[in-house]
């Protein structure tokens, strides 16, 4: 059986082990969105992680609703990101872009306007804007003529990636935001192509996969899901049958990984009694499983172990600690994060995590 430290091939991206840090939002770029030196040295310090999936970034202004969060359509951004990767590569490390709309949980403040979704609805709680926490506003759905258009943007995403030097890209389809919206009954009520039956809503995500496959290549590509329980106020009233069929489709489309977010129970971050479902996903979709959140080195190894997952990803751990790999590794204590500085500026809790030595 596998264990954390044997390698793997994640489509055409080799792994020396099967421990990736999984996508952190850290909102530390600079005016513009754009990525700085700050975050080169954020990636660097964390390369030796099997793959990095970088934080979430924005495809477009009208999909980025997070103070300092960085973004992939300019070419200020493009040429801001391009360090990064280079960091990371002379680090021997691999790392790919996450690419997101968050839909509905964008504020109007950004944009001159309501966000967009599946349906005209508003996400529960509130949203961060350059001010503090403003009260999230009804969305506007966007129509079927804009589609193309928001694909469009998704490609646009894609290919700066490429630019900037990035090793592949992962599409964000999970934690309720845009694509995760058009895939969920409660909150997609269109009437339309997009909506209704699972085969409809699972359509833009599908849609979208298939155009960045064009542009890098489907051993290239992931997707992230977050099929068990609400999250973000987006949930589902037949998770296995959504989120079997999304599955079978990314396999037809022969992506080189799907990753799962799956809290319990006993979720530190968000937790839920809805199953998991891993299971009934690892029989729809057989190339690379990666399974995510609240995990341990035993319980990583164990999912590897049981063949329920090929790779496994760890989030908050490597906020705090950089050399998370050669901790477990060598069996160190992990560092405990400090969540006050999750998304303040300044390198305070970014940058100033030491290794185990």
């Amino acid at each position: 059986m596998p264990t954390l430290f044997d390698p793997i091939d994640l489509g055409a991206i080799h792994c020396p082990n099967r421990i990736l840090m999984a996508p952190l939002t850290r909102g530390r770029a600079d005016p513009g969105h754009i990525p700085n030196d700050m975050m080169r040295l954020y990636y660097e310090q964390r390369a030796s992680a099997g793959l990095i999936i970088s934080e979430a970034t924005g495809i477009s202004q009208e999909g980025l609703g997070w103070p300092s969060a960085p973004g992939i359509w300019t070419d200020a951004q493009t040429e801001g990101w391009k360090p990064v990767t280079e960091a990371v590569h002379k680090a021997d490390g691999r790392i790919i872009l996450q690419l997101w709309h968050m839909g509905r949980l964008v504020h109007s403040s950004y944009n001159n306007g309501p966000g967009v979704s599946s349906s005209a609805t508003t996400g529960p709680g509130h949203a961060y804007t350059k001010t503090g926490k403003q009260p999230l506003e009804e969305a506007r759905a966007l129509r079927l003529d804009e589609i193309p258009r928001l694909i469009g943007d998704y490609v646009k995403a894609a290919e700066n990636a490429k630019k900037a030097g990035f090793d592949g890209i992962q599409i964000h389809s999970a934690n309720g935001y845009l694509l995760d919206q058009f895939l969920r009954d409660n909150s997609n009520f269109r009437d339309d192509a997009y909506g209704g039956s699972i085969e409809n809503r699972i359509r833009l995500t599908t849609e979208v996969t298939a155009a960045l496959c064009e542009v890098w290549g489907a051993d290239r590509v992931s997707v992230r899901l977050s099929p068990n329980g609400d999250s973000q106020g987006a949930d589902d009233s037949n998770p296995e049958g959504l989120f079997t069929a999304a599955a079978a489709a990314l396999q037809k489309l022969n992506i080189g990984f799907l990753e799962l977010r799956e809290p319990g129970p006993d979720g530190t971050f968000g937790r839920t009694d809805v199953p998991k479902q891993s299971p009934a996903i690892r029989k729809v979709f057989t190339n690379p499983l990666v399974l995510n959140s609240d995990l341990t080195a035993e319980s990583g190894n164990a999912l590897l172990a049981s063949g329920q997952a090929d790779a496994v990803s760890y989030g908050r751990p490597y906020i705090s600690n950089p050399d998370l790999a050669e901790r477990i590794r060598d069996g160190k204590a992990w560092t405990e994060t400090n969540m006050a500085t999750w998304y303040t500026p300044g390198p305070e809790g970014y940058t100033d995590y030491p290794t185990a030595g």
